[in-house]
């Protein structure tokens, strides 16, 4: 959408503020500053500006007040801060005050850009081209009575997925990893071979040697050319690595509200419910369910909400975003409380596991612990049968795995024992899959129908007379 000069005009003076209130910081302690002096004029979520020593500027956010001081955070380092430094707060009339929480300005020519969650570039490309419309970065899920049912079937383009798993558009799935099993591979194969026009992917707290290595090798020149990457490494404030996830689903909203298939990959949620207990605990909550704070059970479907379905427009038409969220279970238990709440608001997850990843079978995806809540509904009778038998098969095997590699069990003894043996192993394959190998949905099903055909038993040569 163009706007006239009024209407640019009107935009352009909204971001100018009429004033600005100084006030002095009074304390710091750990991760938090209290600053005097802005009692009536701020409010939670609020930006403001924390002046160092040096004269150089630092952006914070007010997370707190107790009674009229105020507690903020930075959005980068304390040093240089001490109390009585200088904190600004600019003041805006009427309907130009900015929301709390931030926005950001988000555009078209951001696809293929790396950016931080403050809209920064860190490409080196040059300045980030700004959109029309300021975009509050903690918007509100869409209501829930006025959003639009899931879309048809989305190719991921990871057979695995598409068989056992198999997603359909404004769908979020969970995926649930520990450390070294593939996580960051699987997340760039849907990021190139998943049937959609721009994806957003949100590294949350990522190792800073590893982002170069996932957007030139994982992701390559493929993937970035149709996605906007948002990073906030390790070493990042905890505002900063919080406001990945926020500016990653303002990115998603934006291409989602375009009428785009917009695609979320985020890596990962723990990392996110880290930051916010850092937060919380700076704020002086109380540690609940291993160490994590009751604000970051709250804020965890407030986040995984946005994701999905859009409200329905008057044509009937409606944004979609589909959206995949890792999560990092921590020392492999996937009953630990984030990966148990997450898994309880998505839509499906699947579970990467570190003895499959072991046996060199990539991706390491646990079909028996993955599922979907979508599938019966969005592939045809042949295809959940197929699927159905393949499962059966699967967990047969597994039943019998310890029994098998021992030598004890007879062959003939059980005719589904015997057709778990002979058929695993072709599965197996059907599932293995090279991270620059696209399979497309009727590929998939075609090739496992192949791997289920019955094969004739191997002549006895001793039964001869």
């Amino acid at each position: 959408m163009v706007l006239d000069l009024p209407d640019r005009l009107s935009a352009t003076c909204a971001g100018i503020p009429a004033a600005t209130a100084t006030a002095r910081i009074t304390g710091v302690s750990g991760l938090a500053v209290t600053v005097a002096g802005l009692g009536g004029l701020a409010s939670v979520g609020d930006r403001i500006t924390l002046i160092r020593r040096d004269g150089t500027e630092t952006p914070a956010e007010i997370i707190g007040f107790s009674g009229d001081v105020a507690r903020a955070m930075a959005f980068g380092s304390l040093d240089g801060i001490g109390s009585g430094s200088e904190v600004r707060f600019p003041l805006f009339l009427g309907p130009s005050s900015p929301k709390p929480g931030g926005s950001l300005r988000v555009s078209d020519a951001w696809i293929g850009r790396i950016i931080d969650p403050l809209g920064r570039p860190l490409d080196g490309k040059g300045p980030l081209p700004q959109g029309d419309r300021a975009r509050s970065v903690r918007s509100s899920p869409p209501e829930a009575t006025l959003r639009a049912r899931l879309g048809p079937r989305i190719d991921l383009g990871v057979r695995a997925m598409n068989l056992f798993t198999t997603c359909r558009e404004g769908q979020r799935l969970g995926l649930f990893a520990g450390s070294g099993v593939g996580k960051s591979t699987l997340l760039s194969m849907l990021a190139r071979y998943t049937a959609c026009d721009v994806g957003v992917i949100s590294l949350v707290g990522e190792r800073g040697r590893e982002v170069r290595e996932f957007v030139e090798d994982d992701l390559g020149p493929e993937g970035l050319a149709r996605s906007v990457v948002v990073v906030a490494t390790s070493d990042s404030p905890p505002l900063m690595r919080r406001e990945a996830a926020y500016a990653a689903l303002t990115v998603a909203e934006h291409f989602s509200d375009r009428g785009k298939s917009a695609l979320l990959l985020m890596d990962s949620v723990t990392r996110f419910c880290q930051a916010l207990r850092e937060i919380g605990l700076s704020m002086g909550e109380p540690p609940a369910t291993r160490g994590y704070p009751p604000s970051v059970f709250a804020e965890l479907p407030r986040l995984l909400e946005r994701a999905g379905p859009g409200i329905v427009r008057p044509d009937g038409s409606a944004g979609q975003i589909s959206a995949l969220f890792s999560v990092l279970v921590e020392g492999d238990d996937q009953n630990e409380p984030i990966a148990d709440a997450v898994r309880g608001i998505l839509d499906g997850h699947v579970v990467m596991d570190r003895r499959i990843a072991e046996e060199g079978r990539y991706p390491a995806i646990d079909i028996l612990r993955s599922l979907s809540r979508t599938v019966p509904g969005c592939n045809s009778d042949d295809e959940n049968a197929l699927t159905r038998r393949a499962r059966a098969i699967l967990a047969t095997y597994s039943e019998m795995a310890d029994m098998i590699r021992l030598g004890a069990y007879r062959p003939g003894a059980d005719p589904k024992v015997d057709e778990a043996i002979r058929l695993q192993p072709a599965i197996g394959q059907v599932l293995a899959q090279g991270r620059h190998e696209c399979a497309r949905l009727p590929d998939c099903f075609a090739a496992l129908r192949n791997a289920l055909a019955e094969t004739p038993e191997p002549a006895d040569p001793d039964a001869s007379g």
